[in-house]
């Protein structure tokens, strides 16, 4: 892909090398930096991308611009995956000027020790646009998506919006399946901007009235069509915090295999009394994250978990503390508790969901002492008509 419209092309790279996104995320498919360049009177450079990729980003604008030079810089977002190369290109190409928000200038110089920005950096905010020629460029403020400095940019003549994370998918192009988009782009919306859901709904009543055809992320395929229209309503019931599928998650987290016997048991039970989608993770051993959008997913989810040290097993502590930090509400709660001689795991669980916004915990709350015995099942019986009801 290198043609987005007639005069906007594609200069992003993929990275199949990298095994941790932000490291913390698994990324088998790899990732791309997304940027672009909208060819016009006069030349802007849409962000740059990650050094891991700095050379082949490098070769890639420079065989679209041969020996011509950029009029500007426009930074959506200074995280480092997307303006590592800001450096180079300010000493590269000295006429080039930096378009980025006030919060990403005060930024600048957290990333760039020792280079000269005076003079060479335009200031926008929401609603000021830019004249390139045949092209203006308006100028949309987002901020907290997922960073305070992040804005957004609309081209009404390519009816094209290039949105930052915003619209972000992990993999690398060259994997992308596009039948199959909301998968990891949900894993992303999660994990890196879930939660800022309010941020993501203003942005998205801003945006409305716009006619866009193409949205141009800084991860992730290039939407058009019916893509960009799921991905719209897909990213509206997500900052919503509602549950887009119906259907249980069974989180659980086991030291000896007692706790998964019993989540799995109710899983079980569940499919029997005829749950349409029941869903047993192992936090100790699955992907965080592929949980994490799980619970996202489903409008119910049971936490099932060891006491351990007067308190929950560690790794179940780690899920209910990212389910808490992303801003996790609107769910209802099943709890299972296992201790061999004196259960604490519940009485935690229970004070850190509580915490958490319009979220209710449906009784009973199921005890198992070591191994589930045959008395334990009819409470887990009770636990799931109550998740069914």
């Amino acid at each position: 892909m290198n043609t987005i419209s007639d005069s906007i092309k594609y200069i992003g790279v993929d990275d199949l090398d990298i095994d941790l996104f932000e490291s913390q995320y698994v990324v088998p498919e790899g990732m791309s930096y997304n940027s672009y360049l909208i060819d016009d009177e006069k030349i802007a450079v849409m962000d740059t991308a990650d050094r891991r990729k700095g050379e082949e980003w490098k070769a890639n604008l420079k065989s679209v611009l041969g020996d011509r030079q950029p009029d500007y810089l426009v930074v959506h977002h200074m995280e480092p995956d997307h303006s590592a190369l800001i450096a180079w290109m300010m000493e590269t190409y000295p006429g080039v000027q930096l378009v980025c928000s006030a919060q990403a200038v005060k930024m600048l110089s957290n990333f760039f020790e020792g280079v000269d920005f005076t003079g060479r950096v335009l200031t926008v905010k929401e609603g000021d646009t830019l004249a390139l020629g045949k092209h203006e460029l308006r100028f949309i403020g987002a901020a907290m998506i997922h960073w305070p400095e992040v804005i957004m940019t609309y081209d009404a003549t390519d009816k094209v919006l290039f949105s930052a994370d915003g619209f972000g998918k992990f993999g690398a192009l060259v994997n992308d399946d596009p039948n199959d988009w909301a998968c990891e782009a949900r894993r992303y919306y999660f994990n890196i901007c879930g939660k800022y859901g309010s941020q993501v709904q203003s942005v998205l009543k801003k945006t409305a009235a716009l006619d866009i055809q193409t949205i141009c992320p800084l991860h992730g395929p290039i939407l058009k069509g019916e893509a960009l229209a799921e991905a719209v309503r897909l990213y509206d019931i997500w900052s919503k915090y509602e549950p887009e599928s119906e259907g249980i998650l069974i989180a659980y987290a086991s030291i000896h295999g007692g706790t998964a016997a019993a989540a799995e048991r109710l899983g079980e039970i569940l499919r029997e009394k005829g749950a349409k989608k029941v869903v047993v993770s192992d936090l100790s051993r699955e992907d965080m994250a592929e949980v994490i959008e799980d619970a996202f997913r489903y409008p119910k989810v049971v936490v099932a978990a060891s006491s351990y040290d007067a308190g929950v097993f560690p790794v179940m502590h780690d899920f209910l503390y990212h389910l808490q930090i992303k801003n996790y509400q609107k769910r209802q709660f099943g709890i299972i508790e296992n201790g061999s001689w004196a259960p604490t795991a519940g009485k935690v669980m229970r004070t850190m969901i509580e915490a958490m916004k319009d979220c209710e915990i449906i009784e009973p709350m199921v005890t198992i002492r070591s191994r589930m015995k045959s008395t334990d099942v009819p409470l887990l019986e009770q636990l799931a008509d109550a998740l069914l009801a």
